[in-house]
């Protein structure tokens, strides 16, 4: 996921996809952690995408203030 597509989502598209995101890098981590999985690429992915959606939301609540 893109930066420039975030933005164009609004604050609960943004608190929707992240939740959706954490949910599935705790799926990952239990299958990586069971054996399941062998791509750890994937999670350094989620990782990042959860950065960027906190980022964003953040310089959003400081452009607020």
């Amino acid at each position: 996921m893109q930066a420039y597509e975030i933005r164009n989502m609004s604050d609960k598209d943004i608190q929707a996809k992240l939740e959706e995101i954490e949910e599935e890098l705790f799926n990952l981590r239990f299958q990586f952690t069971i054996g399941q999985a062998r791509d750890t690429n994937q999670i350094a992915a989620l990782k990042k995408d959860t950065a960027r959606l906190k980022t964003i939301l953040r310089e959003r609540q400081l452009a607020e203030s």
